[in-house]
């Protein structure tokens, strides 16, 4: 299943995170086996979306829980964990910040990378993706982001996920 780009959510924004859902929508589009991606602040919110129509819709899980399943917002509460583990694991062991973290299972790998501000880059991808395009292309969107991901545009974003659920 191919994740879906953003579509309208992301009009009337402004420049910079109109920018931010054109580079989220070229990783989805542009890399073949990412199933979801996500940017999440470091706060632990959600800030974008690859499946924005997702994010709130409650489909019935196997577990008798309520929420969405497999959705961006399970992929945010995913790397925002995620990145508190590993940051508190580095920490541990003085080993400076966390850069990148991979996870690969039987059915599919998550990867979360670290944006400049804290804010977070996660995606979801099938088990056969090949992982090196996959890592380049997120540090792309990283190098890419990095610099415009300001304390307003994050507020601004985060708006129009909320304007969204």
């Amino acid at each position: 299943m191919k994740a879906q780009a953003p579509t309208a959510y992301g009009q009337g924004l402004s420049s910079q995170a109109q920018s931010l859902h054109w580079l989220l929508t070229n990783l989805v589009d542009e890399v073949p086996g990412i199933r979801s991606v996500a940017v999440v602040s470091s706060d632990g919110l959600l800030l974008l979306s690859s499946d924005p129509d997702r994010v709130d819709e409650a489909a019935a899980r196997p577990d008798g829980g309520d929420g969405p399943r497999g959705s961006s917002a399970d992929l945010a509460t995913i790397v925002s964990g995620l990145g508190s583990l590993t940051n508190g694991a580095a920490k541990l062991m003085d080993g400076g910040p966390v850069k990148q973290t991979m996870i690969t299972m039987d059915e599919g790998s998550v990867f979360v990378m670290s944006i400049s501000d804290g804010s977070l880059l996660g995606v979801h991808a099938t088990p056969d993706c090949d992982m090196n395009v996959i890592a380049y292309h997120m540090a792309l969107f990283v190098g890419r982001a990095g610099h415009v991901l300001t304390p307003e545009l994050r507020s601004e974003l985060r708006q129009s996920m909320e304007n969204v659920q």
